[in-house]
């Protein structure tokens, strides 16, 4: 017969163990992101433009001004990271910086900008959480009922059948509901990259200078990014950074080309 208690305990332990991790990462997202990028901060005179534009969108945006740092890669992108205004980043890779003019420049920082503005970061921990919780939940469910349903049925096998049922039924939901929640997530991240790109056309009030900047992004990526990039950190920036995902289901950002499109409309 299975331990209930000892059941208990392992969805006691477990929820500790995920909520302590996420807190973890939370606070450490910044220093995390930028390591595992390997960028450097944007001093000196070579950033000048860079440091002024970020302390533009800054004042446009009343936000303190985050740190400032250059991820080594010829691809256009950027990302910002931080548990909270106070405490935020905005990387932008070398190629954005080699690539892009200044009002190009300056909708991409107004875009992670907005994420900073919006605690977008916090909100993804969030989901973080409630991803670990239910992936924890439902790997308890189908041990009580491998453990506690086919170990307790009595011994003639009575009701085995619909033990096995259950059984099967648990399966199935252990594999899609975290599944689901992560489809969700994918769903969230997309639609907040939306509202960054709202966001960046409200501080710049000129749209076309992320629109721009998105077309020389989807020009170099038809030919797929050069610079690997850690699929935990790609929802972060501001195209994806991941090469050939499975499905569209599974992307974490809206068709480059829709983004485009409504930014042209405005």
């Amino acid at each position: 017969m299975y331990d209930v208690g000892v059941m208990f305990l392992f969805l006691i332990l477990s929820t500790v163990f995920n909520i302590a991790y996420v807190l973890y990462t939370y606070y450490q997202s910044d220093q995390i992101a930028l390591s595992s990028v390997a960028a450097y901060p944007a001093e000196g005179p070579r950033f000048k433009q860079l440091n002024n534009v970020v302390e533009e969108m800054t004042i446009a945006g009343g936000l303190p001004k985050p740190r400032v740092y250059v991820m080594p890669s010829p691809d256009i992108n950027a990302f910002a990271t931080g548990r909270d205004p106070e405490h935020s980043v905005v990387c932008v890779t070398e190629g954005a910086l080699q690539k892009l003019d200044r009002s190009e420049l300056q909708g991409i920082i107004a875009h992670e900008m907005t994420h900073i503005r919006n605690y977008d970061i916090r909100f993804v921990t969030l989901v973080a959480v409630m991803v670990g919780l239910i992936s924890i939940m439902s790997q308890l469910f189908l041990r009580s009922l491998w453990y506690g349903g086919l170990g307790g049925r009595d011994r003639e096998g009575r009701g085995g059948g619909l033990l096995i049922v259950l059984l099967l039924a648990g399966i199935v939901l252990s594999i899609i509901a975290p599944l689901i929640v992560k489809l969700v997530q994918f769903a969230i991240s997309r639609k907040r990259e939306y509202m960054a790109d709202a966001g960046s056309v409200e501080l710049t009030r000129y749209p076309d200078g992320l629109a721009s900047a998105l077309e020389k992004i989807k020009d170099e990526y038809k030919k797929g990014p050069s610079t690997q990039v850690n699929a935990a950190i790609a929802p972060l920036f501001i195209a994806d950074p991941v090469k050939d995902r499975f499905m569209s289901i599974f992307n974490t950002h809206p068709p480059i080309e829709e983004r485009i499109r409504i930014l042209r409309s405005m």
